[in-house]
């Protein structure tokens, strides 16, 4: 009897098929490691382009994942009306998730590049693409594993428990590979765009080849037909958008920064683009972002530096500053002996040192002895020096100068957290000061008033001022998109230490030409940016991230 029940169990219905029902089982399989591993490829690049685009990456992985996971479920449901067809709807869904995956990343950032104010609208259209895309991709993806499921029978009759745990088995490995196969190999030779457009020509290839050369026979003709003309048309528009795609970036990039784009990269860490000439016309984004504009740019680093140099500077702690900017302002100060500055991203740093419009802006630093940049996390390296691991010659600092990326970036928290802030202090010689770019008091009140709460959390005395520049074309903060009604951009900054360090400026003493920023406006923004005062706000951790996005 027990033989006679795996025999019914086993039935085989493999009559009109090419191959015997074991090697087509795993024909079947191997389809679902393939189609498994290019779903979560099209996830992951919704949510890493998302993020990239509008910042915040945990709420934009939350939002894609969880309406891809619940459009999986209605995709499940609406393939029980293809169970009869199984074999051709199977080959029409994939090729249209070929078809959709394929293009989605060209298609949001395509709307970014041309059509900024959708990104400027909150919750507007950039996010109403995105979950659009979320949802089809999930239906399309959700309806596979019934319909499989379906063709799997159709090979050979088995019990329902068998055949799911078969089908899970691979689609999981499948997940696996496609979710380390996009970190560590599309991203860094491909690229988003590519990566995708590759993505989508391997899910159509597979899911055409498995339905064409496995079910054919279960085909009509005209299925056939259709069937081929689907996939020769997806693998064509995929293939002749992936043959553009270096023409689309370059006029995407012209829409966003304009015709005088000289340099753009894609590092390890980030894109970076630096565009215009020498002096007012220079600017360098990174990631998108507005790092560093030429006609202001001397506002924002003499009110990052200069009010910090006010007492001993012997030694200095630049943390980010890779365009060398805030060092050129620091190595103005004649006292100064050496200065040590932690940069994440090499590229920055070479990019600083070679690029004639750059050098000339930071008055070739880099040049000059007493700089000496590591290639590092701040937080690592801070970590590092407390413990002894660290390059920290010649004792504790007499300034750190943190000049990092906005705190309301995801990415960023953990550098203004009370965790990070409490290594920093621990750098500090007797009677040293930190100075911390902290958002605008004025637009963004909770961002720069959680900065304080949290360096004071860490144990540390503040003083808040603000500077203003000229340059409104873009937002300074997290957002990338152009405000629709630009302004004058407010830049907040803390002045933190073991004693309340007083609010003075300290003139460089170098001969060199004299600071825009006077005693008037330093007590000018100070009064600002008090006026902006948040009390009670609770401090920024590891652990509970507190900065609004």
């Amino acid at each position: 009897m027990p033989g006679a029940e795996r025999g019914a169990r086993g039935r085989e219905f493999s009559g009109g098929l090419p191959v015997g029902p074991g090697p087509a089982r795993l024909l079947v399989l191997a389809t679902v490691f393939v189609c498994a591993a290019c779903g979560l490829v099209y996830e992951l690049e919704l949510v890493a382009l998302a993020s990239y685009l509008m910042g915040d990456s945990v709420t934009q992985a939350s939002v894609v994942l969880s309406v891809m996971v619940f459009a999986m479920g209605v995709g499940a449901l609406l393939a029980k009306r293809l169970r009869c067809r199984a074999a051709l709807g199977f080959g029409v869904v994939e090729a249209i998730l070929a078809l959709v995956g394929g293009v989605s990343a060209l298609a949001l950032y395509a709307s970014f590049a041309w059509s900024p104010e959708w990104f400027a609208g909150g919750l507007g259209g950039a996010r109403f693409l995105m979950v659009g895309f979320s949802l089809l991709i999930g239906v399309l993806i959700g309806a596979e594993v019934p319909l499989l499921m379906e063709m799997m029978q159709r090979i050979r009759r088995q019990d329902a428990g068998g055949a799911v745990a078969d089908l899970f088995a691979a689609d999981y490995v499948g997940a696996l590979v496609g979710g380390l196969a996009f970190p560590f190999l599309l991203l860094p030779l491909l690229g988003q765009l590519t990566g995708a457009l590759l993505t989508g020509a391997v899910n159509a290839f597979a899911g055409g080849a498995l339905v064409l050369g496995l079910f054919g026979r279960d085909l009509s003709r005209r299925s056939r037909r259709l069937l081929v003309l689907l996939n020769v048309t997806v693998l064509a528009l995929l293939g002749t958008a992936a043959a553009l795609v270096g023409d689309f970036e370059d006029a995407a990039r012209r829409a966003m920064y304009g015709t005088d784009v000289r340099v753009a990269v894609q590092s390890e860490v980030q894109e970076i683009v630096l565009t215009g000439g020498r002096g007012p016309t220079l600017a360098l984004y990174l990631d998108g972002r507005l790092r560093v504009s030429g006609a202001d740019e001397h506002g924002y680093h003499e009110g990052l530096v200069h009010p910090a140099m006010a007492g001993p500077h012997a030694r200095v702690l630049i943390l980010g500053g890779g365009d060398g900017l805030a060092a050129r302002e620091v190595l103005r100060h004649p006292g100064v002996r050496r200065v040590d500055l932690v940069e994440l991203d090499p590229a920055v740093v070479d990019l600083a040192r070679r690029d004639p419009g750059l050098t000339t802006l930071n008055d070739h630093a880099y040049g000059d002895r007493r700089l000496h940049p590591v290639t590092a996390d701040a937080f690592d390296w801070l970590r590092s020096a407390r413990t002894g691991t660290g390059a920290r010659p010649g004792g504790g600092y007499d300034v750190v100068i943190a000049d990092l990326p906005h705190p309301g970036i995801t990415s960023s928290t953990k550098l203004y957290s009370e965790e990070f802030f409490g290594l920093a202090a621990r750098v500090l010689a007797p009677g040293g000061r930190i100075a911390v770019h902290s958002g605008s008091p004025a637009d963004r009140p909770k961002t720069f008033w959680t900065v304080d709460a949290t360096l004071r959390a860490a144990g540390l005395l503040t003083t808040p001022y603000s500077a203003s520049g000229t340059d409104g074309a873009f937002a300074f903060g997290p957002d990338r998109a152009p405000r629709d009604h630009p302004k004058a951009p407010d830049w907040g900054f803390l002045l933190a230490g073991r004693e309340r360090p007083p609010l003075t400026l300290a003139p460089p003493g170098d001969g060199g030409p004299p600071l825009r920023l006077d005693e008037a406006a330093l007590r000018a923004g100070a009064l600002a940016a008090e006026a902006t005062r948040l009390p009670d706000l609770p401090p920024s951790t590891l652990s509970h991230p507190r900065y609004p996005h």
